[in-house]
């Protein structure tokens, strides 16, 4: 069974960093892409960013492009989110998710989810 726990999320101030931390455990894991998403209160599920294990490939939502960055630690068994620059419209619960089938951009493709981190940018 593959396991994701995020860790990382806070309250920060505008123009502020965090660093989101997925750490990936499991017997079933393999290395296909891993994601990250968002969900605001009353908002619908928002990719964020995608990686591929594999491929070392990344991309990323408009919104946060050239301020946000994902990365990998695969000796870790962990994949990171560095937010730069955060704005009050960012404030959301942050889920990782991993092993996508299909597009990286749909929610409905990862096979596995982590319970999400709080995080507040405040004005």
């Amino acid at each position: 069974q593959v396991q994701l726990v995020e860790s990382g999320g806070g309250l920060v101030q505008a123009g502020g960093s965090l660093r989101l931390s997925c750490a990936v455990s499991g017997r079933t894991f393999s290395n296909d892409a891993m994601g990250w998403f968002r969900q605001a209160p009353g908002k619908e599920r928002e990719f964020v960013a995608a990686i591929s294990w594999s491929g070392g490939n990344t991309c990323y939502a408009n919104s946060v492009k050239g301020r946000f960055t994902i990365s990998r630690d695969n000796a870790k068994n962990t994949v990171y989110l560095q937010m730069n620059s955060l704005k009050p419209e960012n404030t959301a619960v942050y889920y990782c998710a991993a092993a996508a089938r299909g597009s990286v951009y749909s929610f409905s493709a990862y096979l596995y989810w982590g319970q999400g981190t709080q995080v507040t940018v405040s004005s």
